[in-house]
């Protein structure tokens, strides 16, 4: 399931064409829940890419640099060590 929430939103349509409307204040958050299918690949010669999709063909792209993977791998050994999800 993908759920999309889309702050001071607003783009025109017009001839095939969107374009944005108004100032440049927005924002949005997407969650992808129920992931089927994970994986990770180089993405150009500085990133790593994450790509993530649920069995209704909806998919979450993320691509960061080394450090922030290191991150996360840092964040799951602690939750491997501390968390009840992992057991």
């Amino acid at each position: 399931m993908l759920s999309l929430e889309l702050s001071e939103f607003m783009v025109e349509y017009e001839e095939g064409a969107i374009k944005n409307v108004g100032p440049t204040n927005k924002s949005a958050t997407a969650k992808l829940f129920d992931v089927e299918r994970v994986r990770a690949r180089e993405f150009g010669d500085k990133r790593v890419k994450f790509v993530f999709e649920d069995d209704e063909g909806n998919e979450v792209q993320v691509a960061l640099f080394p450090e922030h993977v290191r991150e996360v791998q840092e964040d799951l050994r602690e939750l491997e060590d501390d968390s009840p999800v992992f057991e």
